[in-house]
């Protein structure tokens, strides 16, 4: 297998991982808070990646890389899960699927300023064909009002996309294992003491159900997902693979109405398969690789 097909079959199975996230956070914010699900699962997800570096006995990061570990746990460990459940208080799961489908066009302009990637136009044109298809399918659906939330989520879609696009340079130099592990390590302090007082404030109380995702948001799209999406990223590239994310609404779709009960009409097929079709033509439409980009990741 070729390493730009390596790179989207990992950054698929991350997407796959990522694409339960609002569901879930749905599902638990109403019980245990926004608060605490905004900020403990990063908090958990960082005790559990400190956990590794002490039994692993991984060395610390190099000082050169502090400043890109700082950025990334901004975008994917704090900006993005706390007001994505703040978001979710009131919004609908379909409705935040919608949003965040904007988060490949997003990276791909990230990856164009942080990491200098310069797709074509028939790139653009596809991707961005992408998006139209999004939005129209949310208008379609009625989802599609803008309402105060949908600034939150729109807020940490910058934030997710400037995290995915930093990452994947940052794991060009250290791996992506050890730019996840870093990074929640290095927010780890700054999300205890919120969660911390959170508990203290007001202990959250859920049903095993609302803890059972709790514990998914905490271990997967927050930590093990990234391991094989930042690969990818860097695999074919960021720009291309992160469109593959086009895709994510839609199996958000299905996993709402398989978690949430949500209604699927024939129109979220219809849709379901022209997002999927622009994903695929973004990959169609995507410039040779440099030697770059196809660098594997740096021995861990």
């Amino acid at each position: 297998m070729s390493k730009q097909a390596q790179g989207i079959l990992l950054a698929s199975i991350g997407v796959m991982a990522f694409s339960v996230t609002l569901p879930t956070t749905r599902f638990a914010v109403p019980e245990l808070g926004p608060a605490f699900v905004g900020f403990g699962r990063g908090a958990t997800a960082g005790l559990l990646a400190l956990a590794t570096v002490i039994a692993l006995r991984i060395p610390a990061p190099e000082r050169r890389h502090w400043m890109g570990l700082a950025i990334v746990s901004l975008g994917v460990t704090v900006c993005f899960p706390v007001l994505a459940a703040y978001a979710l208080r009131t919004l609908p799961s379909a409705h935040s699927a919608v949003v965040v489908g904007l988060l490949p066009a997003a990276t791909a302009v990230m990856a164009v300023l942080i990491v200098h990637e310069r797709p074509r136009l028939t790139f653009w044109l596809a991707s961005g064909a992408g998006v139209v298809a999004v939005l129209l399918f949310a208008v379609a659906e009625g989802a599609g009002r803008p309402q105060l939330p949908d600034l939150l989520l729109i807020v940490a879609v910058v934030g997710g996309a400037v995290g995915y696009a930093e990452g994947s340079r940052l794991a060009r130099e250290m791996g992506g294992f050890q730019v996840i592990l870093w990074a929640l390590v290095f927010c780890l302090p700054f999300l205890a003491v919120p969660t911390l007082a959170t508990i203290a404030h007001s202990p959250p109380h859920g049903s095993l159900a609302a803890w059972l995702c709790f514990g998914y948001l905490a271990a997967v799209p927050q930590f093990l997902a990234f391991l094989p999406w930042y690969r990818g990223l860097v695999l074919a590239g960021v720009a291309h693979t992160s469109q593959i994310g086009l895709a994510q609404p839609v199996l958000t779709l299905a996993w709402s109405a398989l978690f949430l009960h949500e209604r699927v009409s024939p129109l979220m097929l219809a849709a379901a398969l022209l997002v999927i079709a622009c994903a695929a033509a973004t990959q169609w439409t995507r410039p040779p690789i440099t030697e770059r980009m196809t660098e594997a990741f740096a021995p861990e």
